[in-house]
């Protein structure tokens, strides 16, 4: 075995090792979610990459003895490698991005028609037409690197899509950063594996390339951690403290800046009445709805949970009216929502808002006045008869 082939194989193991203690570690967690499962596989179809890689280079030294089977063996196993990173990525960045009727069997299958097709020919052309693909010294033509590219390719721009829209609608800048990324990091895997085709083959840069994305990409994932509410993935108090430091950068001279506060009216009454999981479930509800008008509207700069059933927006409009607004737009969709969900209840928020008087202005004073005047709203709605009702019959 030389020393280039010792030196490669060590290279892909240490970043199997890497992969590997990313993939027990998130087994281990109490985190079963969805895009975690999801993720977990993208990190499996990595690992088996490298495994396949490493076989491929032992051909190539001449460690694996080299003939048409074991040069068509490893590289058939590297297209159906690198063709599972492309696509377990993609299932995951649809699962962070909550694509709708992602999990449908129609769906599912039209997501892995490309690939089907794809090894279809392949198969064939191995099996009917070998010389297509490997030449007679045994070298790979330009045809099986169509192969490894083509259902990349499609899987890489679906990425692109989903996570970039969603990069454009989110308010948070960690979150954004995080959305942006998941769309480019398999392109930037590409990237790094065709460095090491055309520029360096005898360097091992692909896995080293996809550690260093996997490390940088854990690194966002702390700070989303850092920065989003668990439960509704909302912006937390803490991410709150961070964006409002920065005055200078929400207030603008054309606009006004306002805070919105929203309360729950008589959460209480659903923890009391279903148990605490059902109250989790309406600040769901509650964010979610929320969610939905901020992506329609170029008002809110910052949403997040302030504590509690107690939520905090920061919106920037040329008048009030704009605010009152929106408001009304989150209680119309908050109806909508319940309804939907088929919650055994019908939300009802008490809101208000005020706005910053220029540099002298705090965040916390606004805040205060904010708060004051929600409270008065809740106070008015009870008295109207206007408060979470509870659904006996739902």
């Amino acid at each position: 075995m030389s020393d280039y082939i010792i030196y490669y194989t060590e290279s892909n193991i240490i970043c199997l090792i890497f992969f590997a203690i990313i993939l027990v570690h998130d087994l281990l967690s109490v985190d079963k979610q969805e895009k975690q499962i999801k993720y977990d596989h993208a990190l499996i179809a990595f690992m088996g990459y490298f495994v396949s890689d490493v076989l491929w280079a032992m051909v190539i030294d001449g460690v694996i003895p080299k003939n048409g089977f074991t040069v068509a063996a490893t590289n058939f196993t590297n297209y159906l490698f690198m063709a599972a990173i492309t696509y377990t990525w993609l299932r995951y960045a649809m699962a962070v991005e909550q694509t709708p009727h992602r999990n449908r069997p129609i769906n599912k299958f039209a997501i892995l028609f490309p690939f089907i097709v794809s090894t279809a020919i392949l198969i064939s052309l191995y099996i009917f037409a070998p010389t297509t693909l490997i030449g007679e010294d045994l070298s790979l033509k330009p045809a099986y690197n169509i192969f490894l590219i083509v259902v990349p390719a499609v899987n890489i721009s679906a990425v692109l899509f989903y996570s970039l829209r969603k990069a454009k609608r989110e308010t948070n800048p960690v979150e954004r950063k995080k959305h942006i990324y998941i769309g480019t990091f398999p392109l930037l895997v590409i990237v790094g594996g065709l460095l090491q085709i055309v520029a360096l083959p005898n360097t091992p840069i692909f896995c080293f390339s996809c550690a260093i994305l996997m490390l940088i990409f854990n690194i966002l994932s702390m700070e989303t951690s850092i920065s989003l509410d668990p439960l509704t993935g909302l912006n937390n108090r803490g991410q709150l403290m961070r964006v409002t430091s920065q005055k200078s950068s929400l207030l603008s001279d054309g606009k006004q800046t306002f805070i919105i506060m929203i309360d729950i009216n008589d959460f209480k009454s659903i923890n009391d009445t279903f148990g605490h999981a059902e109250g989790d479930n309406a600040l769901i509800i509650i964010a979610e709805s929320m969610k939905k008008i901020v992506d329609k509207s170029s008002t809110a700069l910052f949403l997040g949970r302030y504590g509690g059933d107690e939520f905090i927006m920061i919106a920037q409009s040329d008048d009030s009216m704009d605010i009152e607004e929106l408001i009304e737009d989150i209680r119309r969709q908050i109806t909508v929502e319940c309804k939907e969900r088929n919650a055994p209840y019908l939300l009802s928020i008490g809101a208000g808002f005020d706005r910053i008087e220029g540099e002298d202005d705090s965040f916390r004073s606004c805040i205060q006045r904010a708060d004051s005047n929600m409270y008065t709203d809740k106070k008015l709605r009870k008295q109207n008869g206007e408060s979470t009702v509870i659904r006996k019959n739902a």
